[in-house]
């Protein structure tokens, strides 16, 4: 049996409307069911602050948004940046790329970053995702898919990203990522914008994102 790739969440924290002691235990509970994943939980960032409990996992599975303005030494930013810059992976989720505004490595790191007053969706509700990238290891056998969420909007970021996944929003009226890639150093970062309650992570095509994208950041495969 092959060797289970090491993900560690980290939770905690987030606006009033994204309950994340429901959606935590959804998200492992969607990495436990895929049979392929060691997942340790843990609430707030103290972990960024140890280098040593860092190198343990192959991907920082980030899903926590930093709703108390939290403010990251310069130890745990460096932790950060270089697990990820010598070759492992993270997956930043839903809300979790707002959680460091004035930290502009971080917009880097996850490629594209929802702000506030220029970032936003319409009235949450089902949409249409569409796949535009097929033959990479994540979108290998994914079809298109429909999700009960909110469909962000207005990103930032002007790093080179491979966008595998887009929906159409009517707010913005633009076509928007849903799913992407970055290279980042020898490392893997992958970012969805899938998660805003329970009902949001029941979705077939959402819950295979989950897993394609967390065992590509592992590991630059899915098998």
């Amino acid at each position: 049996e092959p060797a289970k790739s090491k993900v560690l969440i980290i939770t905690g924290d987030d606006v009033k409307s994204h309950d994340w002691k429901v959606t935590t235990p959804c998200t492992k509970e969607i990495f436990d069911k895929a049979g392929k994943f060691d997942v340790n939980v843990v609430e707030g960032l103290a972990v960024l602050s140890s280098k040593e409990e860092l190198a343990k996992y192959d991907v920082v599975y980030f899903m926590l948004f930093n709703s108390k303005k939290v403010v990251l030494s310069d130890d745990a930013k460096a932790n950060l940046v270089n697990y990820v810059k010598n070759g492992k992976g993270l997956g930043v989720t839903h809300l979790a790329s707002a959680s460091f505004p004035e930290w502009e490595e971080w917009g880097k790191l996850c490629g594209r970053y929802w702000k506030f007053k220029q970032s936003g969706h319409g009235p949450g509700g089902e949409f249409d995702c569409k796949v535009v990238v097929k033959d990479h290891p994540i979108t290998k056998g994914l079809e298109d898919f429909k999700t009960t969420d909110e469909l962000y909007a207005k990103l930032l970021g002007e790093e080179k990203i491979n966008i595998l996944v887009t929906a159409d929003s009517t707010w913005s009226k633009k076509t928007e990522p849903m799913v992407w890639t970055l290279d980042y150093g020898k490392g893997r970062v992958v970012g969805h914008t899938f998660g805003h309650d329970k009902k949001a992570l029941e979705s077939a095509g959402v819950q295979k994102v989950v897993v394609n994208t967390t065992l590509w950041a592992a590991t630059g495969k899915v098998e």
